[in-house]
């Protein structure tokens, strides 16, 4: 099965994963007969040990907006070795400094500054920790339903089914959230004049795709600018042309403090994410740059992995290909909203995001488990799980796509079947 690593079966890796990894998380996929182990991977598909071949339209994410193992990722991977290593932090770099230029040109006007990390958690982390350095001020501001990551001030930005486990809802008073479209309640708290930054994922990942109402995120964006407080968008899931810009704030006519990108950053080969800073948010850069660091964030190899992944992602024929299947995923939820007789009650979508909301109470108990059987992989949403996430990568030809709707339609025809 795998070429570099001694024979194993896939009784033997989830046997291995209860004593040695993560029993609770092995179990409960188990439980719900969703006992993949990932083999042979290729493209937008991937196949268990036993040999069956899924559809993969959860993508980690984001992460394989490219695919997995993209050939000319691989060849990036490789070429990098044979100048690179994971590098010196303490050091400038040439894979940093080109990667950083090239963030300045496809970021928006005046984030100019790059912090590398190894995953988003980290990059967010980066972005907090910025923001309080140039406002003296210790209060984040967050929505009720999101998802930052698991680290450190991460996770105390995020629901409480995520950090009250850890015991990780941070000093008292210092991480606050409020509801999604409340302008009221936001100003509410930036208008004491003691926040240092509100953090938003543009579409609300992990809440189902969730869209902001129009003009409410600019609208935040000015309170920020009224009262001193930083905006961090968290572009972890959206970013990377995914919603047909490149970024998702591109979308809402106003230009962030902060941007943090990864997953697809990465290219799905090498782990690397970034917090795109202005000068007023990189103050510290300037002032105290010796005060952060990260080993293994910004390596040398990873910066020309996600250069080229930078140059995949914007070439125009990419761009086309988005555009095009953006329509057709709008169509094909169309078509399921009709044959299901509101079973699909409806769906949210920008570019190739879409969350499908099912008359259900746990998509992946019905609808996530019907298209599993069915050759195709997709993930509920954690705090709405009625929600369905399809989330598409950037390259599929239309071949795939027949297919994938094709396998789409059966498995959710027969989850509405099961529901009656």
């Amino acid at each position: 099965m795998f070429k570099n690593l001694p024979d194993l079966t896939k009784e033997e890796v989830i046997d291995y994963s209860m004593k040695y990894v993560n029993p609770g998380k092995t179990k409960e996929w188990i439980d719900r007969g969703i006992n993949i182990v990932m083999g042979k991977r290729e493209g937008y598909a991937f196949w268990d040990m036993d040999g069956k071949k899924y559809l993969d339209i959860h993508i980690n994410g984001g992460t394989f907006n490219l695919g997995h193992r993209n050939p000319e990722i691989i060849e990036a991977l490789i070429k990098a070795t044979e100048d690179f290593d994971i590098g010196n932090h303490h050091f400038a770099a040439a894979g940093r400094a080109l990667l950083a230029k090239r963030m300045s040109e496809v970021t928006p006007e005046g984030l100019d500054y790059c912090v590398f990390s190894s995953g988003g958690g980290e990059a967010v982390d980066v972005a907090i920790k910025s923001a309080r350095y140039a406002t003296k001020r210790k209060k984040i501001v967050s929505l009720l339903g999101c998802y930052h990551g698991h680290t450190g001030f991460a996770v105390s930005t995020g629901d409480k089914i995520f950090k009250e486990p850890f015991l990780a809802e941070g000093e008292e008073g210092c991480f606050v959230q409020v509801p999604l479209d409340d302008i009221e309640a936001m100003e509410n708290e930036l208008k004491n004049g003691d926040v240092a930054a509100v953090i938003i994922e543009s579409i609300l990942a992990t809440y189902g795709f969730k869209i902001p109402k129009p003009g409410y995120l600019k609208a935040v964006k000015k309170l920020c600018e009224k009262y001193g407080t930083l905006y961090i968008a968290d572009e972890v899931q959206t970013g990377l042309m995914r919603t047909g810009k490149m970024w998702s704030i591109d979308h809402e006519g106003f230009i962030p403090d902060m941007i943090v990108t990864a997953k697809g950053f990465s290219g799905g080969v090498y782990p690397i994410a970034c917090t795109v800073l202005n000068e007023k948010a990189g103050k510290w850069l300037v002032e105290a740059g010796r005060m952060h660091g990260s080993t293994t964030g910004g390596s040398e190899i990873g910066c020309m992995v996600a250069l080229k992944m930078l140059e995949i992602t914007t070439r125009q024929s990419t761009i086309d290909n988005i555009h095009k299947n953006t329509k057709r995923m709008t169509e094909f939820a169309n078509e399921m909203v009709q044959k299901t007789g509101g079973f699909l009650k409806g769906y949210s979508q920008r570019g190739v995001i879409m969350g499908m909301e099912f008359d259900v109470e746990d998509a992946s108990k019905t609808v996530t488990t019907a298209l599993f059987e069915n050759g195709v992989w997709a993930h509920n949403s954690r705090l709405r799980p009625y929600v369905l996430q399809f989330k598409l990568g950037l390259l599929v030809d239309d071949t795939y796509m027949d297919e994938l709707f094709d396998k789409m339609e059966k498995g959710i025809m027969l989850a509405c079947n099961r529901a009656k």
